[in-house]
């Protein structure tokens, strides 16, 4: 019988280093070899370069027309999209991107919260590891990073698409866009991708105590608590994909963290656009209804955002918000994301660290 004998490093635990080659073995015409590094790229949806009409355009017309997006035959979609989608929603969403605009950086949350993110994982890693991030859409770019890496001398590269839960409109596009990537290179990298975490035991611990201290805040106590989710058409959930599982997953998970009963924090879904059904109960309509039943006091929570952003700062702590008030609400809180702070941070480093085994 052949047995399989470890090598003495892989046996004590501990990876093996890649080998380099000396300097002086090379060819004096030899191409300039950078490698043996490994690189980690945090992956998030991305954000209009301003918020004026053309840069709101072309960030709206990336993000629409991607197939994983809007699954809609492209002859009934393309001239929905180019002659009114287009004409009509760059200016309205320019103005809701303002409203949460950092005017300082001059860029959307999205960005800034992100750049936090790498720069604090960088900290965290130290020189184990080159840390960057990039955005599906807009800047920046997936490739560009990729090749940054590649620059910087990393063969091995653990792309992070920093949704909790898997969805093909989210995390399989962003993996799209860095195959796509790959597809020109001639020395393609090792790539390894880290798989949705929505029932890790580190991420819901996180959830949990950041509720924990978003509501020790509120000089109130909520009756009711929204864990509100980004929607997706319920017919992405009729062809196999396990978004909508992963939510509620995510949601039992938090509400048994909390000692909660279900009728006291629900799961909803948010951020719906056009005709076609979407995954339900709605967002808007759950917060109209709760006020209208005599609900005076409620808080909302994004667990399936890593960071604050449009859907979160404009749809649910401004849009719903006044949705609550209007029916007769009185008393409204939306918690923050984990964003790049520590517990959102001890979030994705314990990802990035488990991924990487093996690595480093």
């Amino acid at each position: 019988m052949n047995e399989r004998v470890e090598p003495a490093a892989l046996a004590n635990g501990r990876p093996l280093a890649p080998l380099k080659p000396a300097a002086d073995t090379l060819p004096g015409d030899h191409p300039k070899v950078a490698w043996g590094r490994v690189g980690v790229l945090l992956m998030n949806l991305g954000t209009p370069e301003c918020t004026s009409y053309w840069p709101m355009r072309r960030y709206l017309k990336e993000f629409l027309s991607d197939r994983r997006v809007i699954e809609v035959p492209r002859l009934i979609w393309w001239p929905l999209l180019n002659l009114i989608i287009l004409t009509k929603r760059p200016g309205p969403k320019g103005r809701d991107y303002a409203s949460v605009w950092n005017n300082a950086l001059n860029e959307g949350p999205l960005k800034t919260i992100t750049r936090g993110q790498c720069d604090r994982l960088q900290a965290a890693m130290g020189d184990s590891v080159v840390v960057d991030w990039a955005m599906r859409y807009g800047k920046p770019e997936v490739a560009g990073r990729i090749q940054a890496l590649l620059d910087q001398g990393c063969d091995r590269i653990l792309l992070v698409p920093l949704y909790p839960q898997y969805a093909a409109a989210t995390s399989a596009t962003a993996c799209d866009q860095a195959f796509r990537a790959l597809m020109d290179m001639r020395w393609q990298p090792t790539v390894r991708v880290s798989p949705p975490y929505h029932d890790d035991p580190v991420y819901i611990a996180a959830m949990a105590d950041s509720i924990r201290e978003g509501l020790a805040k509120l000089d109130f106590e909520p009756e009711v608590i929204l864990t509100s989710f980004h929607g997706v058409p319920r017919s992405y959930l009729l062809k196999g994909d396990p978004y909508h599982c992963q939510c509620h997953k995510t949601g039992r998970l938090i509400r048994e963290a909390l000692g909660l009963q279900p009728d006291k924090m629900r799961v909803t879904f948010q951020s719906r656009f056009g005709n076609e059904e979407w995954l339900k109960p709605y967002t808007d309509e759950t917060v109209m209804e709760l006020a209208k039943s005599g609900v005076k006091r409620m808080a909302i929570v994004a667990p399936g955002f890593t960071a604050d952003c449009l859907e979160t700062l404009e749809e649910l702590d401004g849009e719903n918000r006044h949705y609550f008030e209007e029916n007769g609400g009185e008393r409204f809180a939306y918690i923050p994301c984990l964003n790049d702070s520590d517990l959102g941070m001890r979030v994705i480093e314990h990802v990035v660290r488990r991924e990487l085994q093996g690595w480093i």
